[in-house]
């Protein structure tokens, strides 16, 4: 469970989500909750469960056993329409109808969520270059993303799930969906909730508020990203202690040679730990991931 010190209500939760694949588990008792209003990096490398616990999440896949996922308190199997129209979900491929352009994909739209704005649509498609008289299927893979991305946040979602959605955006169209991902059309609207997987850490770095690490179906890391960034850090130990490598407060070790390079959290190591090198999210993924 994420930090929620404002003792917020919970957008996204998952309850020891798990979920099988050919008898191996892709997700493995995958306990999660996300405060409203904040802004979650969700990363791990490739196969780590992350692309199918944000299916789980909104609905789209069933988890196995007694798992289950909630959005804005309501079982994700059996989202009411309420609940729908303050959810955006962007698939890491872009769902789209291949013989209809952007106009007619905006239209659909129109007609689900009542909360649509044609005005706030074109800003934003104006904003990420995306030309909207092109039939979905002439779209480049990158417009075909803009597309899928503009579909996810032009009713001005509560809620924003999305799944690599800035992969294949060159670095100006990502600037101008990381700024459109804190923009709400009512000024007093209260913050968007975010969840966002990516690949793109330097990215994710500047606009997050928590962070999630996943490895082999399981959720490694949880936590507020200031409290990462100011307590996580890099202890390289040039001799052998077993007792130090497995102390408490240590996430995460290797050996390399006669070298031990371990992640420890500096709330939770004995105080006579010698101080290690802080990292950035880059950093963290490259030693985590090792």
């Amino acid at each position: 469970m994420l930090p929620n010190p404002e003792a917020r209500a919970i957008a996204i939760e998952a309850r020891d989500v798990t979920l099988y694949y050919r008898m191996s588990p892709v997700l493995n008792r995958v306990t999660l909750a996300i405060p409203e209003g904040a802004v979650v990096g969700l990363v791990g490398r490739n196969g780590a469960g992350k692309s199918t616990l944000l299916r789980c999440l909104v609905g789209l896949t069933a988890p196995h056993d007694d798992g289950r996922c909630s959005l804005l308190g309501s079982p994700s199997l059996d989202l009411p329409d309420t609940v729908r129209a303050r959810l955006g979900y962007a698939a890491q491929t872009p769902d789209l109808y291949g013989w209809l352009d952007g106009h007619a994909h905006l239209q659909r739209l129109a007609a689900l969520y009542p909360s649509y704005s044609e005005l706030r649509a074109l800003e934003l498609a104006v904003s990420l270059d995306l030309p909207l008289g092109l039939r979905a299927s002439r779209l480049s893979i990158g417009d075909q993303q803009k597309l899928s991305i503009l579909l996810a946040m032009a009713h001005d979602p509560d809620l924003l799930i999305l799944d690599e959605p800035v992969a294949s955006l060159d670095p100006l169209a990502r600037r101008q969906f990381m700024r459109a991902l804190f923009e709400r059309r009512d000024a007093g609207a209260a913050p968007r909730t975010v969840l966002v997987s990516s690949h793109l850490l330097t990215d994710l770095e500047r606009v997050v508020s928590h962070i999630v690490f996943m490895r082999e179906g399981r959720v490694q890391l949880a936590d507020a990203w200031d409290a990462v960034a100011e307590n996580l850090e890099l202890l390289v130990l040039h001799r052998e202690s077993d007792a130090e490598t497995r102390a408490a407060g240590v996430l995460h070790r290797r050996q390399i040679g006669d070298e031990w390079r371990l992640v420890v959290d500096r709330r939770a190591v004995p105080p006579e730990t010698p101080p290690g090198q802080r990292m950035n999210l880059d950093d963290l993924f490259a030693e985590l991931n090792s």
